[in-house]
């Protein structure tokens, strides 16, 4: 099974694309689009412009967006594997939701150009801080945060990156306070002050917050063709509630271990980091290192994700697709018995049996498809699911191998097979 992975502010750099641009139609379109959309020359700035402003929060935010996006539609040009969920850290997360189809490419880029603004208006310059910390123990800095913050200044670990490595994010008082004694204790720690112009993911951030959740109220977010997980919950998206996280998501804590954690549990087998430089490839060596994980940001790195991709086993297995989309279905009954009997029991057993698939390298039978199949069918009913959320849902199925045997209706809909 796969996984797309998008990067966060902090990745940028001037080049970035570039190649892309200049070798792919689809990637060209993008900073196309980007440019006619935001009214500026984007392109102009992530290839050849000053590294001071593409870092400046207004700017990073689309300009990584665009970068993503282009690379993630040079992919499905190139390989077209489907992914069994994607994650995206902070910023990245946008990026995820624009590439499963949750939200157009154009709202995402008005979106996140307001998100960077207010996030940059909301702490006055010098006040908030964000420091890296390696090596270092998520207790102890959780016992120091809580002994050192107050409401007028505040610290606590804004990113949850990896078992030993966080970001701390705050008031600069605080962030110093809390970053020496963890020096100070001893060990390997290592402090990395980032060159950020905020304290994101703080509750330094809640005038952004409230500001933003309104300008979410004016776009429409909707079901994409694969899960997404949220930063705040680390788990998969729910459509209705895709504003209220997302605008709290600005002054929530990233879950990523949390979120890697969930790739693992699930036997995704491969990752590929979408966008510029390869953060989070480094980050899930740290996270789930038996997760082979490959990166597209520039034209040479094509080959080598050919090479990677381009095996039997890349395809995320059809079984391990139908949990995914049972997972990522908004529930509608609070029928207890219901949906245990509907989701729960179904949805377990189907589980079982991929994981013995997976362990005994074996394939599915016809059988063993439709049983997930029927699980599916068997979710969306307990479930409540409209029909048209539904068949939104079953058609990245029939792309692919596994699913020749199923079918379309005349008008498009997908055929259930007999069960």
């Amino acid at each position: 099974m796969i996984a797309f992975l998008f990067p966060g502010q902090g990745s940028q750099y001037v080049g970035m694309g570039k190649s892309l641009v200049e070798n792919f139609h689809a990637a060209r379109r993008t900073f196309e689009e980007a440019d006619d959309v935001l009214n500026m020359n984007l392109s102009a700035l992530c290839f050849e412009g000053e590294q001071a402003q593409l870092t400046r929060t207004e700017y990073a935010q689309p300009a990584i967006l665009t970068a993503s996006v282009a690379a993630y539609r040079v992919y499905m040009d190139e390989i077209g594997l489907q992914p069994f969920v994607a994650a995206g850290h902070s910023l990245g997360e946008f990026s995820a939701l624009t590439c499963s189809g949750a939200i157009s490419f154009a709202d995402a880029l008005r979106i996140v150009r307001k998100r960077g603004l207010l996030m940059q208006e909301a702490v006055p310059n010098g006040l908030g801080a964000m420091t890296a910390i390696g090596h270092g123990d998520q207790r102890r800095a959780e016992q120091l945060c809580a002994e050192i913050s107050t409401t007028l200044n505040p610290v606590l670990i804004g990113c949850y990156n990896a078992p030993e490595q966080f970001v701390l994010s705050g008031h600069q008082e605080a962030v110093d306070k809390v970053a020496e004694r963890l020096g100070a204790e001893g060990g390997t720690v290592t402090i990395t002050p980032l060159k950020v112009s905020s304290s994101f993911h703080s509750p330094m951030m809640e005038p952004a917050a409230e500001r933003f959740k309104e300008v979410l109220s004016r776009y429409s977010l909707g079901t994409g063709d694969y899960p997404v997980l949220s930063n705040v919950t680390a788990l998969p998206h729910e459509t209705e509630r895709l504003p209220e996280l997302l605008a709290r998501q600005i002054i929530s804590p990233v879950r990523w271990q949390d979120s890697m954690d969930y790739l693992r549990c699930h036997q995704v087998k491969f990752a590929i980091e979408l966008g510029p430089k390869q953060v989070l490839q480094s980050l899930m060596k740290k996270n789930a290192p038996t997760v082979i994980t490959t990166s597209l940001g520039e034209v040479e790195d094509i080959r080598k994700v050919k090479e990677v991709f381009n095996r039997e086993d890349a395809e995320p297995s059809f079984i391990g697709k139908c949990l995914a989309i049972a997972v990522a279905t908004k529930n509608r009954n609070w029928d207890r018995e219901a949906y245990a009997n509907g989701v729960i029991e179904p949805y377990q057993k189907v589980k079982r049996m991929s994981l013995q698939l997976d362990q005994n390298k074996q394939q599915p039978t016809r059988e063993q498809l439709i049983e997930a199949l029927s699980m599916l069918r068997s979710v969306f009913e307990t479930k409540q699911v409209p029909e048209n959320e539904q068949q939104k849902r079953l058609k990245p199925l029939l792309r692919m191998r596994a699913a020749k045997e199923f079918t379309l209706s005349e008008r498009g809909d997908f055929l259930w097979p007999s069960c």
